[in-house]
């Protein structure tokens, strides 16, 4: 199989196909949350490091005002046109998620798939919790999610997807290849099998994650006081399951709220 190297999110398609493919249960969960922890109505929603909006045309086609932004300009551009297509404004910028100013506050914000550990270091993780501290209105939502490194037991290494849309089918492997707890920084590789009636071929790209164990993430929320830890939930996205962090907990998803 031909191997093309280069940057998942500059295939924004392919990168949809795969992580949007189980949206629904994402969706419910952050309507859910919007209605038990938030102490606003939640009408304007704003997703940090957006990618192709997958959430965010669900969110529009729900009846939010929705905005996003994302370093990838292939992925903004896909972002804006499927808005655009759908009768909504085209709301999504490109910006860094450790520096942004919104114009108008919104009433939640999200980014639910480890996005947040692209930042590399604890100043670029502070200043995003601030722009985000700074753009929600008070009693607001921010919903992060992120795995954690666990202090105890073996850490998940890989996981698989699949997914396919009409003739086009993508099964895909991330692994993690090795990880620095001194430095923070967990090195992995990623592949797209794309599989198209005329052509079949794999993207390969690599990425470098932050990585936080559950002091270390604790230590850096005290640093934005102005968001209030409010319940804890896991990749199920069930509301009637609450988890307590423990030292071989991953997956989190933190439902923080500005005071």
């Amino acid at each position: 199989m031909e191997t093309i190297k280069g940057h998942l999110y500059d295939y924004p398609k392919y990168y949809d196909l795969i992580f949007g493919d189980d949206w629904k249960a994402e969706f419910d969960f952050l309507q859910n949350c919007f209605e038990k922890h938030a102490t606003r109505k939640v009408k304007r929603v704003f997703e940090p490091a957006c990618g192709t909006g997958r959430l965010l045309i669900k969110l529009a086609q729900a009846g939010y005002k929705v905005a996003g932004n994302d370093l990838n300009e292939h992925a903004i551009n896909y972002c804006n046109d499927r808005l655009e297509r759908a009768g909504f404004p085209r709301s999504a910028v490109i910006g860094d998620m450790s520096d942004f100013k919104l114009k108008k506050p919104v009433d939640a914000a999200f980014n639910t798939i480890n996005s947040f550990r692209h930042l590399p270091t604890e100043t670029a993780a502070e200043n995003h919790l601030k722009c985000v501290a700074d753009a929600l209105a008070p009693g607001g939502l921010y919903i992060l999610g992120l795995h954690l490194t666990p202090t105890e037991g073996e850490p998940m290494q890989s996981e698989s997807w699949s997914a396919r849309r009409g003739n086009l089918a993508i099964n895909s492997h991330m692994q993690s290849i090795w990880t620095d707890l001194k430095k923070r920084n967990e090195h992995l590789e990623m592949t797209f099998d794309v599989y198209t009636p005329t052509r079949q071929f794999q993207l390969f790209d690599t990425m470098d994650y932050r990585t936080y164990t559950a002091p270390q993430f604790e230590t850096l929320l005290a640093t934005v006081p102005e968001l209030e830890l409010v319940e804890l939930y896991d990749f199920m996205y069930e509301m009637d399951f609450t988890i307590e962090i423990d030292a071989r907990t991953e997956d989190v998803v933190f439902i923080l709220r500005k005071k």
